[in-house]
């Protein structure tokens, strides 16, 4: 069967260079970047300003947070199923830097959302009668563009690779770095994955503008990065299945339930902020 792509292999170092462990600007990190520039720049516009209550120097204060809780819950994460998966601590333990080193990716996202919810709780702590639903609803609406970036990476890593072909796709390609040794097709299933996390953009933007109560934006988009990521575990290669269900999913499908229970506490409530007093 003829295929009509080949796997491009694109350097995942973006700017090389070495400084002790560092071997330069990776992709990855760039992709982080840019996930969490969009964001700023869609809380700090004057709307998002007057709806959060918050200077631009506090809405940089809290993506330094989000910043601290992405990295420490995203690499908690990754290690710890690494591990399980793998059963290989010895890789950590002999060399302990690997614990930390994010600048070779290996970040897990569900972690990585637990360290930002973390993050938002602490936040909170400083600014009184901000809400968990009205920050919530800001930090969500372009998160989709960073997720999906980031799986694009992933491509470009040559890691999460898709199950193998049955029987084989024109779609499908060779990843070298695959455990078959890239002698197998496979589904580029991160780039399957990046079209579904794209495609929730325009629906978060869509109800964002419906104005509705708080918290039920940020809820839609828990909910549909659930089925989302659900969807596109199907045809990605799972480290561990337990009753036919992967481990991306044993964590993605409880999103959907508890997304709609938050959706449906919200509309509920019907509380709505437009504006709150900013404070210095």
């Amino acid at each position: 069967m003829h295929h009509w792509f080949r796997y491009p292999h694109v350097n995942p170092i973006a700017i090389p260079f070495h400084i002790g462990p560092f071997d330069g600007v990776h992709w990855y990190g760039i992709s982080y970047l840019v996930g969490f520039v969009v964001v700023y720049l869609w809380m700090s516009r004057h709307a998002g300003r007057l709806r959060l209550g918050l200077t631009r120097e506090q809405i940089q204060d809290f993506l330094v947070y989000a910043l601290v809780g992405v990295l420490v819950g995203g690499r908690t994460f990754f290690v710890i199923n690494d591990i399980i998966s793998k059963h290989d601590a010895s890789f950590y333990f002999q060399n302990p830097i690997n614990f930390i080193a994010v600048w070779n990716g290996g970040m897990a996202f569900h972690g990585g959302m637990v360290g930002v919810i973390v993050a938002i709780v602490l936040f909170l702590r400083k600014h009184k009668g901000l809400t968990f639903s009205v920050l919530g609803d800001e930090v969500v609406v372009l998160l989709p563009i960073g997720i999906a970036l980031t799986r694009v990476v992933n491509f470009i890593n040559d890691e999460l690779w898709g199950d193998v072909c049955h029987p084989d796709r024109p779609w499908c390609m060779k990843f070298p770095l695959a455990p078959d040794g890239g002698t197998l097709y496979r589904h580029p299933s991160q780039i399957y994955e990046a079209i579904l996390d794209i495609l929730t953009l325009p629906v978060v933007l869509y109800l964002y503008k419906r104005r509705l109560p708080d918290g039920v934006v940020a809820w839609s988009w828990f909910t549909m990065y659930g089925i989302t990521r659900s969807i596109a575990e199907m045809w990605r290669h799972a480290d561990f299945v337990w009753y036919g269900i992967t481990g991306g999913q044993l964590y993605a499908l409880p999103m959907i339930v508890i997304g709609a229970i938050g959706i449906y506490v919200c509309v509920r409530a019907g509380t709505r902020t437009d504006v709150r007093t900013i404070r210095s």
